[in-house]
């Protein structure tokens, strides 16, 4: 496919979160959120909570902090282009890792959760976790990816949904979930792992592998709801009842009343932070570019959420800020 012209619109990208927010650094968000975030920048009454901060990386990408302790999410920074946003999408990029911003940027986490395969979630965790022997958790093939890319496999947790994993300062639910859908009701770069493969190489080499949502829980703390494709199973996510939802944004409208029924299903979240919008193939500079395609929905999404939730604080946030969800 090198070279072929690919329409955004059809090639879906999707990703992902009472409680009082609080921006610890540089609150100033994009345009829609911005009204909110001000408002959301005051002190928790709840005295009892465990600080934990929350920097996103882009995409569907996060670092947590439960003070000394870091967990990732779907932690890409390496950004490189692979044509998507010059209509010329090539599948046959070759994968690779940007080691200086990502040694800058992760700290050194213990855990790294995986929602699905595709290179914007996947391609900097082998290093990662070679690098500093975090574990890392996600699907059967999320499991096989990692083993092939030289991750020891007493490092790699595989998980279907449905676990509860006790790290002691925060448990983990795994939420079997669903990736997104582009405007021809299909996936892009579709396929499982079901055996270790040979290392993989290029964008194409990583298959969705199926999805998988995460609802954590700080000790004394807020609980967050993370996803990594703007689809999702209603059942299985009905009475989570997150203080935060890190919320992936939709890039069609294959999906029915998404913004609705993602939001009523969590019960309504004190905070709804929207992620997934950016142009991710460009450098983490503030304010982020939002993906033309995906901003009209974006827009709508925060619309959506103050007309059914009007009690729900949307919070667009900025690359690397530090929050504080308390």
């Amino acid at each position: 496919m090198s070279g072929q012209r690919v329409d955004r619109r059809r090639f879906l990208r999707g990703a992902t979160v009472g409680a009082t927010v609080v921006s610890v650094a540089g609150a100033g968000a994009y345009a829609a959120s911005a009204t909110d975030e001000k408002r959301a920048a005051v002190p928790s009454a709840n005295s009892r909570s465990t600080a934990a901060t929350f920097r996103w990386f882009g995409t569907a990408g996060w670092r947590i902090d439960v003070g000394s302790r870091t967990l990732l999410v779907d932690p890409y920074l390496s950004r490189y282009d692979t044509g998507m946003y010059t209509g010329s999408f090539d599948p046959t990029t070759e994968l690779t890792v940007d080691t200086g911003t990502v040694d800058r940027h992760v700290g050194k986490p213990e855990t790294v959760l995986v929602t699905h395969s595709h290179w914007d979630h996947f391609n900097d965790v082998p290093y990662i976790a070679r690098k500093t022997g975090a574990r890392v958790i996600g699907t059967m093939t999320t499991y096989n990816l990692a083993l092939a890319s030289e991750v020891p496999s007493d490092r790699v947790g595989l998980v279907k949904g449905g676990e509860v994993l006790d790290f002691g300062a925060y448990t983990v639910e795994v939420i079997a979930s669903l990736h997104s859908r582009n405007a021809a009701y299909s996936v892009a770069l579709p396929g499982v792992r079901l055996t270790r493969p040979d290392k993989p190489r290029t964008v194409a080499d990583l298959p969705e592998g199926d999805t998988l949502a995460y609802h954590v829980t700080v000790k004394n703390g807020p609980s967050v709801f993370f996803m990594g494709g703007s689809d999702f199973v209603e059942r299985n996510v009905t009475g989570l009842s997150p203080d935060i939802a890190m919320i992936a944004m939709q890039a069609s409208d294959s999906t029915h009343a998404y913004a609705e029924r993602i939001i009523t299903a969590l019960g309504k979240p004190s905070v709804v932070v929207p992620v997934h919008w950016d142009n991710f193939e460009i450098g983490l500079t503030n304010p982020p570019k939002p993906d033309p395609d995906v901003k009209p929905h974006l827009d709508a999404f925060v619309a959506t959420v103050r007309k059914i939730s009007p009690r729900t604080k949307v919070v667009v946030p900025r690359y690397l800020t530090p929050y504080r969800f308390v």
